[in-house]
Formats: C-alpha cells, sequence, structure tokens
C-alpha cells in the first residue's frame, strides 16, 4: 500500500475514534455524579430510613458510690486498755462472736502490779478479775480496725467499724425518679474496674431529697447479686437502671421523629417524588434515646426521611465571621 493511501485511512479513522473518547468520558463524569450522589453529596439534603422493628429498652443513667447499708462503730463500753483484737479487717463475724478482750482502767492497774510480782500470782488476778470482751452487735464484715493489742482507750474511741452489706447508693435526678421501681433491675461498673459489670437490684428508693449544686437527687439503694471480692467502700460507680422494655415493635431513629406544637410527625416524599418533603403525622410510644417507637401513622417497612447531617466543607473557612480574614495583596501598578 501506497503512503498517500496510508495517510487517507487514518484520517478516516480520527473521528470514530473522538467518538469513542467522547463517549468514555461521560460515562466516567456519570459515574463520578452517581458516586457523589451515593456519598450525600446531593441537592436534597435528606436520606431515607425504612420503619423496622425492634427492640425499645429505655434506660436512666446516675452515678454513686459503694458505701455500707449499715455502718456500726465499735467503742469500748469502759476506758482502760485492750488486751488483744481477735479480728483483722476484711474478716466476716457472726452475731456474738468475741472481737476485742479488754481490761478496765483498775484490772489493767492491778495486773501490771500482779506481774511484777511473779507469773503465778499474775494468773491468779486473771482467774479472778476477769476482763470486759467486745462482741460483734450483728452479722457483717470488719472494715475498720484502730486498735491494737495494748492500746489505751477511752468509752469514745471507736476500735472498729463494720458493715453488714456493701450496696451502692445511686443519685437519681428527680426528672427519673418516677421510673425507679423496687426490685427493678439494675448493672453496676465500677470506675476502678471499668470492664467488669456487677448486676444488682433495686433495694430502696430514699423519700427525701438531697440538693447539690442546685440540682434535686433522691438516694437509690442497689444492692449487688454477688458482692465482688473487689467491691471496696467509698468506690464510685456508675449505675444503669432498665426501665420497662418492649420487643417486636416499629420503631425509628428518635432523630427522624419532628415535634411541632406538640403533635409528632416525619417527612415523607411526595406524590410523585417530585417537590419539598411533605409530613406525615405519628403517634410516638416509648423511647430508649436512639428509637423511638412508632404506634399509628407507618407501617412496617414504610420509609421516612430525615435530614442529612453536613460536615463543613474547606471553603467554610472562607465565609465563617468568626475567623481573621486575611488581607488582600496589593498589585503594582
Amino acid at each position: 500500500m501506497k503512503l498517500t493511501q496510508l495517510k487517507l485511512k487514518f484520517k478516516a479513522l480520527l473521528p470514530a475514534k473522538k467518538a469513542v473518547v467522547i463517549a468514555s468520558a461521560a460515562a466516567v463524569l456519570i459515574a463520578v455524579i452517581l458516586l457523589l450522589k451515593m456519598n450525600g453529596n446531593d441537592d436534597t439534603g435528606f436520606v431515607e430510613v425504612k420503619a423496622d422493628t425492634g427492640d425499645i429498652q429505655p434506660t436512666v443513667l446516675a452515678t454513686g458510690t459503694v458505701s455500707p447499708e449499715n455502718r456500726l462503730e465499735i467503742k469500748p463500753p469502759i476506758a482502760g486498755r485492750i488486751d488483744e483484737v481477735l479480728v483483722k479487717e476484711g474478716d466476716n463475724v457472726k452475731k456474738g462472736q468475741m472481737l476485742v478482750k479488754m481490761s478496765s482502767t483498775e484490772r489493767a492497774a492491778l495486773l501490771d502490779a500482779a506481774r511484777a510480782q511473779g507469773p503465778q500470782e499474775l494468773k491468779q488476778w486473771e482467774t479472778y478479775y476477769k476482763g470486759a470482751p467486745i462482741m460483734a452487735p450483728i452479722d457483717g464484715e470488719i472494715i475498720v480496725r484502730s486498735a491494737e493489742s495494748g492500746q489505751t482507750v477511752t468509752s469514745s474511741d471507736v476500735i472498729l467499724v463494720m458493715s453488714d452489706r456493701l450496696t451502692i447508693k445511686a443519685r437519681v435526678d428527680e426528672t427519673d425518679i418516677g421510673s425507679i421501681k423496687l426490685n427493678q433491675k439494675a448493672d453496676v461498673v465500677l470506675d476502678a474496674y471499668p470492664d467488669d459489670t456487677i448486676s444488682g437490684k433495686v433495694d430502696k428508693i430514699a423519700y427525701d431529697s438531697k440538693v447539690v449544686s442546685n440540682v434535686t437527687t433522691y438516694i437509690v439503694d442497689v444492692l449487688p447479686d454477688e458482692v465482688p471480692a473487689q467491691m471496696r467502700s467509698g468506690m464510685t460507680a456508675n449505675v444503669i437502671f432498665y426501665l420497662d422494655s418492649k420487643t417486636g415493635v416499629i420503631c425509628l431513629p428518635t432523630n427522624a421523629v419532628k415535634i411541632k406544637d406538640g403533635q409528632s410527625f416525619v417527612l415523607v416524599r411526595p406524590k410523585g417524588g417530585i417537590g419539598q418533603p411533605e409530613a406525615k403525622i405519628v403517634k410516638t410510644g416509648m423511647s430508649d434515646g436512639n428509637n423511638i417507637e412508632i404506634l399509628n401513622g407507618l407501617k412496617n417497612g414504610e420509609s421516612v426521611l430525615v435530614e442529612r447531617i453536613r460536615m463543613p466543607t474547606g471553603d467554610s473557612k472562607k465565609s465563617n465571621p468568626f475567623l481573621p480574614t486575611k488581607p488582600k495583596a496589593k498589585t503594582s501598578k
């Protein structure tokens, strides 16, 4: 084939190649537009969600402190000297168990004089003049031991502290106290052990309120099902109270439901799919903060529109009135 014929054939192919390039560019542009719409950069400003069946589990959150239900300070009935302390911190004792042996001031002086005369004289006076035992007033645990053998004490000194059982005293806001009931299930997480959850139940609800920093709260005692070994009096705890729940109900995300003039509504696509979203009245029920129950107005599977949360773009800094503006560069003439 001659060179002239090759040139003519190549020129004939150029329009076809240009058409292919244009078609490819158009396909890429359409794909980019669709991708942007999928990523939420379309002009509608809404995303579509469907009403679906699910479970609603409302909760009440509170903070509290681990405290003994009954904290008893044990003091000696008379002034004198501690002969022997029979328990240590952490011991569980029974009511009527001997905790401390002590001598009155007179007995301690008499035994000291007898000890100076010899072992036989000391044994004789120890037999004739008995000491004063201190007994456990309740079943419980020794949480403080502040006396040792040989220590002189008065009747006002605290030598032992007992607690019958540890509870979590949660501070519940007055707006939530109406939802708390006796024997209600609760979970406790100690700040010292954030990975461990302690199951419990509501044991007591205070009748009298406490006001701290202008906030009215009520103390609710949560009794653990089983007191873990690491729990100590004075620890800070977070408490989750589980209220009445519902299962298998129609629900929507909480932000899908709006309220105006005391009436709940959702946004739906207009008939024909063209135009602004329309409001549809619904009746709501229980909410757990994330989801809300729909009692009437929507069927399972129906779609509603939720306003999309747009993140600020890089250009937003230029129009932000709170940011300093850069001076314009001067142009030389």
